[in-house]
């Protein structure tokens, strides 16, 4: 799975909407220098991130973004799916509609379990879990294992 900066910088900014402290709303500009973002790049996202149902914005003095839902009802595929699309693409197709020939066939199931496997963790971990540092058990498991933290 390649996480593109879209979607790192998606989650990144929503954890410091939810980790902060005032119910005010927060800047762009200042999200961007808490985690070193370009706040052209991230005016884009947040944008999106609006279109999604996620934030809202409120303009004037002291306006900036807020949560437009409760972080425990967004979970990280949910962000990545708004910013950036698919979980699971080939050529940009999502894979129960690609097609393959003669031997070759055997690669959809491949890619549909890929997906699945990625659904199983990414719809698990929710923004208040992020913003919390408590990831669910099961996530949190699977990033315990060794084995899990090798590169192949």
């Amino acid at each position: 799975m390649h996480v593109s900066a879209k979607s790192d910088y998606a989650l990144r900014a929503l954890i410091e909407l939810v980790r902060s402290e005032s119910s005010r709303p927060i800047s762009a500009e200042q999200i961007g220098r808490e985690q070193d973002i370009p706040t052209n790049f991230l005016l884009a996202i947040l944008a999106d991130l609006r279109r999604g149902g996620v934030v809202r914005s409120q303009r004037g003095q002291g306006g900036g973004w807020v949560m437009a839902r409760d972080p425990k009802d967004v979970n990280v595929a949910e962000v990545i799916r708004i910013v950036d699309g698919p979980l699971v693409s080939v050529h940009g197709k999502r894979p129960e509609h690609v097609t393959y020939k003669r031997a070759a066939v055997v690669l959809q199931p491949v890619w549909i379990a890929a997906r699945s496997g990625l659904r199983e963790v990414l719809e698990a971990v929710t923004l208040a879990d992020l913003s919390s540092g408590e990831l669910p058990e099961e996530v949190a498991r699977r990033s315990a294992d060794a084995d899990a933290w090798e590169a192949r």
